[in-house]
């Protein structure tokens, strides 16, 4: 007879397979009667339809306070809450400012060294002082916060906590009152103060002591006084006048410059100039603030369309509708033929559209990416792992979407940035620098055997334009088509810029005394050095494609990699040869760029940002006319005649310009580029309700591997249930 106990075994081990078997098909059953909503959905379930946009973050920003702020992913997050006076016009090209905080632009008046006033087009040495008069929008306010709470006396509530009074508090939210005031004019003129004081370390510093009368004292006084309370620096800056800034009444503001600088109205357009209520950083700067992690930097305080309602940098970032904001209507004009597209279809709307913005902390590009594809982000750019994915270049070169995006009614956006990445020759070298005309046509010929199309192609994905000159397409001076090449490196043929041919390059050098690269006077291969920074496989490729492109002319190319404090200071000093460099523009305007050639800026003698140390007497003549000029014609021919000079020296390989690829789904309206404005948050608008009906469409779960586990479960439980069965009835009998 069996023994009980293994009897007991069996059967429980049998009873567990088939336990396991119903229990699957239970599953299988209960999830496909369950509602419709993805499985994978990574947001809360009653967020499937509102008026949120989802996006991402890589990493934390590290200033949220517009005085410190100065990157890209900070202004994310500060330009949508933060209202300087001026801002970009949504749609208009050439860029073009526009009141934002301000009732109208600011009026500006020029006087001479005796104080009497000059017209407008009066020469640029005869004017010791620019006024700029800034009107303040009435009735604007700020959103609610605790800084500006008040009781029932009028008197600020939070803004002289007692010892314990933060306990249980730990975010703005834990605060039960919340206030809010008008902006006046007196409120720009603290935020400017703020640039100045020596405790903020604020990046723009240095060029606003060159320009805004008595700065440059201000800050001497406010380092000289500085207390160590946080409380007394508040108090400090709200007591200290100076010229440079003067309220004329509630809603007027007054700034003087030294001279003329036009592109001030530029920087009136960035963060840095938006209004600081200074009750903010009152509350701010009590104690215990910081411990909480309740400061400027984490919590803003503005007038925006959006105010940062969560700040977990380690998990999201969320913006919601500001409900204090002052209104705003979407453009009612824009370029020719925008009409046509549909950007103009939501003219006069009141902004913001969206409610909600979540952005979730994403570290890693694949994740995103296959989010993007899920419908969790509604928007996406495309980096390097993704662009055969999402993008195939047609015959022409044209950049166009895959198929299975286009079914999926993706849609791809592209914009030049106004950015210039170039190759630098330092002039300061023997070999390679200089204004002799040897070491020019050797310039010349490296830049014409450097194809940067090829690079563009190989290691950009397609996504640049070649340079022809050092200002970007859409900043006034620049010239296109024909008009626009550089002729020592290009020719026009049939419509178009082709590259001159390696045999002009070697005819070039046999004129520059290299024929074959070697010196024609010693017989010596020509050797030329690269300052480096490389850190992986990526960069090892192009400095290897880099040794090939100077291999043409016979050159040796020695690549000499350091880390970047040391190439920063090679650059520094002088002692590099060539090398890589780029800039972005401040501003959309000429002078931003031109600048970077201007003698006086020369990186080793100056500090400044001519990190190639160019100098020609004429281009430098120019610049100083050009860059006071407003545009025009005039501005126009002198800028034609200093980017000629500057062809002629070849101090740069010109490089390029590069194009931004950026995706988004069908759901999502108003994509426009506009790379100089940061606050375009405002004009975006989407469908959720197309959004959630998509989401379920492609995020549909796959449940046959479920059911087939749970057949070949069972297909193996019951012969082993028929074998113990047919057993134990054999003992039985």
């Amino acid at each position: 007879m069996m023994p009980m106990v293994d009897k007991a075994a069996r059967w429980r081990v049998l009873w567990r397979g088939l336990r396991a078997v119903s229990v699957m098909s239970l599953l299988v059953a209960g999830l496909v009667g369950c509602d419709d909503r993805p499985w994978n959905d990574p947001y809360p379930r009653d967020t499937a339809t509102t008026n949120t946009l989802y996006s991402s973050f890589g990493e934390r920003p590290k200033h949220l306070d517009p005085a410190r702020s100065y990157t890209v992913n900070e202004n994310t997050f500060i330009a949508q809450v933060y209202e300087p006076p001026l801002q970009y016009h949504f749609l208009d090209r050439p860029y073009r400012l526009i009141p934002l905080a301000l009732a109208e632009l600011p009026q500006v008046r020029f006087y001479d060294a005796a104080g009497e006033p000059l017209p407008g087009d009066a020469p640029v040495a005869a004017i010791a002082r620019s006024e700029y008069e800034l009107r303040v929008r009435p009735g604007t306010r700020y959103q609610p916060h605790p800084a500006l709470a008040r009781d029932t006396e009028g008197a600020p509530r939070y803004l002289d906590l007692e010892p314990g009074a933060l306990a249980g508090i730990d975010t703005l939210g834990d605060f039960a009152e919340h206030g809010t005031r008008e902006l006046v004019a007196a409120d720009f003129a603290y935020q400017i103060k703020r640039l100045a004081a020596p405790w903020l370390h604020s990046p723009i510093n240095g060029v606003m002591r060159e320009h805004i009368l008595g700065f440059a004292a201000l800050g001497e006084r406010l380092e000289a006084e500085d207390p160590e309370q946080a409380r007394a620096r508040v108090a400090l800056l709200r007591d200290t006048e100076f010229e440079g800034v003067e309220v004329l009444d509630r809603y007027r503001l007054r700034i003087t410059l030294e001279g003329k600088y036009p592109q001030f109205s530029y920087w009136l357009a960035m963060p840095f100039f938006a209004p600081m209520p200074w009750e903010a950083e009152a509350f701010y700067a009590q104690p215990g603030m910081r411990e909480r992690n309740l400061v400027l930097d984490w919590y803003p305080v503005g007038t925006g369309p959006y105010m940062l309602t969560e700040n977990d940098p380690n998990l999201r970032m969320v913006l919601e509708r500001n409900p204090n904001f002052h209104g705003e209507r979407y453009p009612d004009s824009g370029m020719p033929g925008d009409r046509a597209t549909g950007i103009l279809d939501d003219a006069g709307a009141p902004l913001p559209f969206i409610d909600r913005v979540v952005y979730s902390l994403e570290k890693e590009s694949i994740p995103r990416w296959n989010k993007f594809l899920q419908g969790y982000y509604d928007f996406s750019g495309i980096s390097s792992d993704a662009f055969d994915q999402a993008v195939r270049v047609d015959a022409s070169g044209r950049p166009m979407l895959t198929e299975t995006l286009e079914a999926r009614g993706v849609e791809l956006m592209t914009a030049v940035e106004p950015t210039i990445f170039f190759m630098g020759f330092n002039m300061l070298d023997p070999v390679i620098g200089g204004d002799g005309q040897r070491a020019r046509l050797l310039r010349r010929a490296i830049s014409i055997a450097v194809d940067m199309e090829e690079f563009i192609s190989i290691f950009l994905n397609g996504r640049g334009v070649v340079a022809q000159s050092p200002l970007p397409p859409g900043i006034f001076g620049h010239r296109a088509g024909e008009a626009g090449i550089n002729p020592f490196v290009y020719r026009w043929e049939a419509g178009r810029a082709v590259r001159r041919s390696l045999d002009e390059a070697r005819t070039l050098m046999v004129q520059a005394g290299y024929p074959g690269g070697r010196d024609r006077d010693t017989g010596r291969a020509l050797t030329l050095n690269y300052e480096a920074v490389a850190t992986g496989p990526d960069d090892r490729a192009r400095l290897n494609w880099l040794r090939k492109q100077f291999a043409k002319l016979g050159i040796e190319l020695v690549i000499r990699s350091t880390d970047y404090n040391r190439f920063q200071d090679k650059i520094r000093n002088g002692t590099g040869q060539i090398f890589f460099w780029g800039w972005n523009a401040d501003y959309p305007d000429p002078e931003n760029f031109l600048f970077l050639l201007y003698g006086p800026n020369g990186r080793v003698e100056h500090q400044g940002e001519n990190s190639v140390n160019y100098t020609n007497p004429e281009f430098d003549r120019l610049f100083e006319r050009m860059r006071n000029l407003e545009d025009g014609p005039e501005r126009q021919a002198l800028i034609d005649r200093m980017v000629e000079i500057a062809r002629t020296d070849a101090p740069w390989i010109w490089g390029f310009h590069p194009r931004a690829f950026s995706l988004y789904h069908r759901w999502y309206h108003n994509a426009y580029p506009n790379q100089m404005a940061n606050n375009t948050l405002k004009y975006r608008r989407i469908d959720p309700a197309l959004r959630a009906e998509l989401r379920r469409a492609w995020n549909q779960p796959v449940l046959w591997p479920l059911g087939a586990a749970a057949a070949v479960l069972l297909a193996l439980l019951l012969p082993a249930w028929w074998l113990v069965r047919r057993r134990e009835r054999s003992r039985a009998l």
